[in-house]
């Protein structure tokens, strides 16, 4: 059996539900609530990622991010996953510099994607994992449609997930927002889909607030580093 090892803090509160999703995930496999598994999260600040990407300074965010993954390594992660969406701004540098494999949550996402037939996706998230490419990359390489709302809903967005959701607070006003900016891109785009494309997305966006699938990255991630513990 794999240990994980869990880059957390990105925030605090998409790193409890990584850790117990995991666990209810892995005991559902092992169909027993009797087991547990070894694991290993180090929590890091999420503010320093925000600082190092407003400042353009994605070196020191991949030596920060990968200095914490590589500690994963270096006390017995068997694998590694960063729990949130925006670091993965620099994952691919991280991953150079990590000598166990390493889950990529847009990988992940757009595998699932993939699997459902998507083609014509929304993204939301932080400013920076909607201004920046890397999320988009994968699905425009395979000539699907990956689109963003406006730049007025973007600061909307982020600022509400700074200041409400990476804190725990989930508020009716905003959600009907985030419902309205999200509706307004499905009927405009014609979208298939909508990507919570940053991991406290969940909290306040549900199956069934929309008329299209949404692509929770944190469920999705959580799958796979279930997927990945029991593989040979």
């Amino acid at each position: 059996m794999k240990k994980a090892g869990i880059v957390g803090g990105l925030g605090p509160e998409s790193t409890v539900d990584y850790y117990e999703s995991f666990i209810q995930k892995y005991q559902a496999r092992m169909g027993s609530k009797q087991t547990l598994p070894e694991l290993f999260i180090n929590s890091i600040n999420m503010y320093n990622i925000f600082k190092y990407i407003s400042e353009d300074r994605l070196g020191d965010l991949s030596d920060y991010v990968g200095g914490a993954a590589k500690k994963l390594e270096e006390i017995g992660a068997d694998f590694v996953i960063v729990s949130a969406n925006t670091p993965h701004i620099v994952f691919n540098q991280i991953r150079e510099n990590v000598n166990v494999p390493m889950i990529s949550i847009v990988e992940a996402t757009y595998e699932k994607a993939d699997e459902l037939g998507l083609q014509n996706v929304g993204l939301l998230g932080t400013k920076f994992t909607m201004a920046h490419d890397f999320f988009k990359k994968p699905f425009l390489e395979s000539d699907k449609k990956i689109v963003v709302p406006s730049n007025d809903d973007q600061a909307f967005i982020h600022q509400h997930i700074v200041d409400e959701l990476e804190n725990g607070i989930v508020n009716d006003e905003t959600k009907e927002e985030f419902i309205k900016i999200s509706n307004k891109m499905i009927r405009e785009e014609n979208l298939d889909g909508l990507i919570l494309g940053c991991t406290e997305l969940p909290m306040i966006l549900k199956d069934g607030d929309l008329d299209v699938p949404l692509l929770n990255t944190t469920d999705i991630h959580v799958n796979k580093m279930v997927d990945f513990t029991f593989s040979d």
